[in-house]
């Protein structure tokens, strides 16, 4: 069985992959706090944004 990821000791059966129902807190926290992310790459618009072209107007805004 592999180690608990947050720790490093043996895994427990009752809380695998972790060691303990304080180590799969710790790692719910950083989930939820944002210390882990995946990184996503940009997509067109964004990038045409980045380059100084003016982004596109907020939909539901009327101008008249």
């Amino acid at each position: 069985m592999k180690p608990c990821p947050i720790c490093g000791k043996p895994a427990s059966e009752a809380s695998r992959p972790f060691c303990s129902e304080r180590c799969r807190d710790v790692d719910l926290n950083r989930w939820l706090s944002g210390s882990y992310a995946i990184p996503a790459a940009e997509s067109d618009e964004e990038e045409e944004n980045a380059e100084g072209f003016a982004a596109p107007p907020e939909q539901g805004s009327t101008k008249r």
